[in-house]
C-alpha cells in the first residue's frame, strides 16, 4: 500500500477524529502489503521503518493515545481488532503494532510529566518495553540512577523511548523493595543484536545496553502496584477511564491478538492453497481433490472456532473491565484472575488451531515462502511467552478456586 492510496482512503474519513470503524478499515488495507513483505520482515528480523511509516500514515498508533497528545482514546477491544487485522498480513508486524499501540496506554498512566517528556516534542513517538525487572535502581536526589540489560525489547529499533523492568528500593508502604517501570529515552541506552529465533523472528526484540548508570527522574516512575491499580498517576490527567484499568486485566491482549490474525491469515491461505491442490499419488492416490478429504475440511471448522472463541473471550473480558471502571468500581481479583486464565487459553488454542492446520499442507507446505508455516512458527512462539504460559497461568487460577492464595501475577 503506497501513501496515495492511503491518503485516498483517508480522504473519505473524519481525518481529525477517525472512528474505531474506520481505523479497522486502514489496517485491512494495509493486509495485502503487509502479506506480501512477511517473509522479508522475518529475513530482516524487523518491521522495517518503512512499514512502521505506513502504520503511521493510516493513525494506528494513535488508537489508544491520550487525546491531549492527538490520540483517539479508544478501547482494548478495539486494539484487539486493529492488532488481529494486521496479523492476517503479518505476524511479526502485528506483535510489534499491538507492543506499540498498548504502551501508548501505558504510558496515558505514568504521570502526566512523563507524558509530556514522551510527547510535547513528537507526537507520533512509539515506545517499546522490557517489563521483566532486570535490574535495581537506585535512588537519589530526585529519581533513580539505573544500568543493566533488558532483553526482548520488542520493535525497539522504531521506538523512541522504553519502558524499562526495574527494582525500586523501599518504595512501597512497608518499606520493600518493589518491581516497577522506568522510562528512558533512546538517547540513553544501546541496542544489541540478539534476536535470533525461529518464531516471531521479525519482532526485533533485541536487548537494551545501559552500561553507565543514567539518571531517570523520579516522574518517570511507575511501580507494579500503581499499574495494577485502579487509580495510577495518569488517571489524574487522563479522565477516559480506560487509563484506569489494572494493567494485567486486559493489557496482555496486545500480545494474544495477533495471533488471531496469524491464525486467520494462515486459515485464509490454507483455504487458497488447499482449494486448487490434488494428492499425487503415494497412500491417498493421484488426482484426488485435497479439498475432498474430510480430516481436511476439519481443519477448516476447528481453525475457525478457534478464532471465533478467542475473539469472544477476550472481547468479553475487556468489555467487563472497562465497564467496571467506567463505574468507578474496583477490578475484583476474580475478574482480574479469570482475564489473566481466558490470554493464555485463547494464545493455547490458537496454537492448536495453527498446528490443525500446518499438519495437513505436507511437504509443500514446508518452504520458507510458505504463509501458512510462519502463522503457525509465530503461534507457537507467542504461546509460549511467559504470560501466555498456561501452565503457570491455569494452576493459579486453580489456586484462586480451591481458596488459596494465587502465585502469579494478576
Amino acid at each position: 500500500m503506497n501513501t496515495t492510496t492511503l491518503t485516498r482512503l483517508a480522504s473519505t474519513e473524519d481525518d481529525v477524529h477517525p472512528s474505531a470503524a474506520q481505523l479497522l478499515r486502514r489496517a485491512q488495507a494495509l493486509v495485502p502489503t503487509l502479506r506480501r513483505q512477511a517473509e522479508t520482515t522475518e529475513r530482516n528480523r524487523r518491521v522495517s521503518s518503512e512499514t512502521t511509516q505506513m502504520i503511521r500514515d493510516a493513525d494506528l498508533y494513535k488508537l489508544m493515545q491520550p487525546a491531549r497528545f492527538g490520540g483517539y482514546e479508544y478501547g482494548f477491544p478495539d486494539l484487539i481488532d486493529i492488532t488481529a487485522e494486521i496479523g492476517r498480513g503479518c505476524g511479526s508486524t502485528a506483535w510489534c503494532y499491538g507492543l506499540a499501540a498498548v504502551h501508548q496506554w501505558l504510558i496515558g498512566t505514568f504521570p502526566l510529566q512523563a507524558q509530556e517528556d514522551v510527547w510535547l516534542g513528537d507526537p507520533d513517538a512509539l515506545v517499546c518495553g522490557s517489563y521483566a525487572p532486570s535490574a535495581k535502581a537506585v535512588a537519589v536526589d530526585g529519581g533513580f540512577k539505573v544500568a543493566g540489560r533488558w532483553g526482548f525489547a520488542s520493535n525497539c529499533q522504531n521506538s523512541q523511548w522504553a519502558i524499562l523492568g526495574v527494582i525500586f528500593p523501599g518504595v512501597g508502604a512497608d518499606g520493600k523493595p518493589e518491581a516497577g517501570f522506568l522510562l528512558v529515552p533512546c538517547s540513553d541506552y544501546e541496542i544489541e543484536d540478539t534476536w535470533f529465533t525461529v518464531g516471531l523472528a521479525g519482532t526485533g526484540s533485541n536487548t537494551i545496553v545501559i552500561e553507565q548508570e543514567i539518571f531517570v527522574p523520579q516522574h518517570r516512575m511507575l511501580t507494579f502496584a500503581q499499574a495494577s491499580s485502579n487509580n495510577p498517576p495518569g488517571s489524574a490527567s487522563n479522565t477516559n477511564p480506560i487509563y484506569r484499568v489494572p494493567f494485567l486485566s486486559a493489557a496482555p491482549v496486545s500480545i494474544v491478538a495477533p495471533a488471531l490474525g496469524m491464525v486467520q491469515g494462515a486459515l485464509d491461505e490454507f483455504l487458497e492453497w488447499i482449494g486448487s491442490r490434488t494428492t499425487r499419488g503415494a497412500v491417498a492416490g493421484a488426482g484426488n481433490p485435497v479439498a475432498h478429504f474430510p480430516q481436511v475440511q476439519s481443519r477448516v471448522a476447528e481453525a475457525s472456532a478457534a478464532i471465533d472463541a478467542a475473539r469472544l473471550l477476550l472481547h468479553r473480558d475487556t468489555l467487563d473491565v472497562q465497564a467496571q471502571v467506567s463505574l468507578g468500581l474496583e477490578i475484583s481479583i476474580a475478574m482480574r484472575i479469570r482475564n489473566r486464565r481466558d490470554h493464555a487459553y485463547a494464545a493455547r488454542i490458537l496454537a492448536q488451531a495453527a498446528n490443525a492446520m500446518f499438519d495437513a499442507v505436507g511437504g509443500a507446505g514446508l518452504s520458507l515462502s510458505n504463509g501458512i508455516q510462519r502463522n503457525w512458527r509465530d503461534a507457537n512462539a507467542l504461546a509460549r511467552h511467559i504470560s501466555m504460559n498456561w501452565d503457570a497461568v491455569s494452576t493459579m487460577y486453580g489456586q484462586h478456586k480451591f481458596g488459596l492464595e494465587p502465585k502469579g501475577q494478576y
